[in-house]
């Protein structure tokens, strides 16, 4: 096998920036985005200690209508307003 696909520095940070954002608790952001996940799992994600499915970033990423790219591309920081 070869050497394990490197994560994302700063994804954590950036998703639980969107929902802060998106002013949610973990428990109403799993409702709002409608995601088949846990909401113990969004806690992981933030803390990094799990990285989460490609269709969860791409939920965040339409919900604060941000490319995808710029949440997973570590050279990008996310300008958000707080709803």
């Amino acid at each position: 096998m070869g050497n394990p696909r490197p994560r994302p520095r700063y994804l954590a940070k950036k998703l639980k920036q969107i929902r802060m954002a998106l002013g949610l608790s973990q428990r109403e952001l799993v409702k709002h985005l409608k995601l088949d996940v846990p909401s113990h799992y969004i806690s992981a994600y933030e803390l990094n200690n799990r990285e989460p499915p490609l269709n969860v970033i791409l939920a965040y990423a339409r919900a604060a209508n941000v490319w995808l790219a710029d949440i997973v591309d570590d050279k990008v920081k996310l300008n958000l307003k707080r709803k």
